[in-house]
């Protein structure tokens, strides 16, 4: 049987956790590819570490640079994590002629371009099932499963933490600062979490999809992010009176442009919006992913399942490793190659032009008169309003005020809700929540 061995750059959490399923479900692999993998070397910062995944001393180096260089090695496994000297890693790994599997979706997001054509230059591969919504293969579908379709729209549920934030304080009613405090006790949250709750790490893998969905790389930079640490206890009380749950979504939208067929932007957006209850993305709670994708062809199609964790990243990774194994069996290591830049004109819509409707949350003054002039700013901007709730207050006394806008652009809420914020009967600065009903 023929092998393929595979040196692997880091050995924690995901570098261990693919040796340990690959000494678990190795000999299952090969059977079903008729190609044995076999784990060479292990590059590690300090070879006398404890590690909770036993990797045999004879395996282990700290000079990654000898696992590249090494000529029995076929297949290089990155997961070091990092942008730096990882990405230094995989061009090396490019220049022997060597294909690379990776989970680093900041690598990619940073430097995915510039990868992605290196690995064409050097007649090499780059894979990278893992690198978004651990064991979901999403990266297959878009690349391979849907390939006949043009993605119209694809939501996505795909930071964990946060989701689980915000179903914590849904379904028991607790606050943002306890249930983070939770979340990082139990390991599902960094002790500096602000990759995660600030919206970046969901960014990551949303630029990601979007780039393989539309055919052309987006820069992380004109990623709109937005995070989840401003949701209060309140506007998830509110929203459920509404029949809404709060998620933060990746969300990469067609947008047609008016009056010119066949030219769009795209929506490329991470932020926290209002989901309805009836829909499907609405119960996704816990630690779970879930990604909508809508094509042209095949219609919606849902993908769900855990989306970190070592087992699941792992997953990903053996799935990749099995892709690798069969390229270098058929002796073609690009037989699908990892992003194609198809479409050389495409862009990305900014935030301003973004059509959306909104939940508006308002603190002000209970006295007549203040609705209208909340609504006069509004009316002029030709923003409607489609409901309000106003809980019973004491006059004179500041009270929440619950508008749901009919669809406008950011850049108009964003100026009106200026203006409200300015008013004197208006105590504290606007909230606004989008609103997403997937149609």
């Amino acid at each position: 049987m023929q092998q393929v061995n595979l040196g692997l750059i880091g050995s924690g959490t995901v570098g261990g956790g693919v040796y340990q399923a690959i000494q678990r479900n190795g000999a299952l692999m090969a059977s079903r590819l008729g190609v044995q993998l076999r784990v060479a070397k292990v590059a590690v910062r300090d070879v006398r570490k404890a590690r909770a995944v036993k990797i045999s001393p004879a395996l282990l180096t700290t000079d990654w640079q000898s696992v590249i260089d090494d000529p029995s090695i076929n297949l290089i496994g990155e997961f070091m994590g990092g942008t730096t000297t990882a990405r230094t890693v995989v061009l090396n790994a490019f220049k022997q002629g060597k294909s690379v599997v990776t989970a680093n979706k900041a690598l990619l997001s940073a430097h995915g371009e510039e990868l992605f054509a290196a690995a064409q230059r050097y007649g090499t591969n780059l894979y990278y099932e893992a690198s978004v919504a651990g064991g979901i293969p999403i990266i297959k579908v878009l690349r391979e499963g849907l390939i006949g379709n043009r993605i119209t729209r694809l939501y996505g549920i795909v930071n964990g933490t946060c989701n689980y934030i915000l179903s914590r304080m849904k379904l028991e009613g607790a606050d943002f600062a306890e249930v983070l405090a939770d979340a990082q006790r139990l390991g599902y949250a960094e002790a500096e979490p602000s990759l995660d709750i600030d919206g970046f790490d969901a960014a990551h893998k949303t630029g990601i999809l979007a780039s393989l969905a539309h055919g052309f790389w987006v820069n992380p930079k004109q990623i709109y992010v937005e995070g989840i640490c401003a949701i209060t206890q309140q506007d998830i009380q509110f929203a459920g009176q509404l029949g809404y749950t709060i998620k933060l979504l990746g969300i990469v939208k067609r947008v047609d442009a008016a009056g010119k067929p066949g030219s769009y932007a795209v929506q490329v957006s991470v932020y926290p919006a209002l989901v309805p209850n009836t829909h499907v993305l609405g119960s996704v709670n816990g630690v779970f992913n879930a990604i909508l994708v809508r094509g042209d062809v095949v219609g919606d199609t849902l993908y769900y399942g855990r989306g970190a964790g070592q087992d699941a990243t792992a997953s990903a990774v053996l799935s990749d490793l099995a892709d690798a194994a069969l390229d270098l069996k058929c002796g073609i290591k690009s037989r699908v190659c990892p992003f194609v830049p198809h479409e050389r004109d495409g862009a990305v819509l900014p935030i301003g032009a973004v059509v959306s409707r909104y939940y508006v949350r308002l603190s002000v003054i209970d006295k007549p008169g203040t609705l209208a002039k909340i609504t006069a700013i509004l009316g002029a901007a030709k923003i409607g309003i489609s409901s309000v709730i106003q809980p019973e207050g004491h006059e004179g006394k500041s009270v929440p005020l619950i508008l749901m806008i009919h669809d406008a652009t950011n850049a108009n809420m964003e100026k009106a809700l200026g203006k409200i914020g300015k008013l004197a009967a208006v105590k504290a600065a606007p909230v606004m929540i989008r609103v997403e009903n997937f149609e």
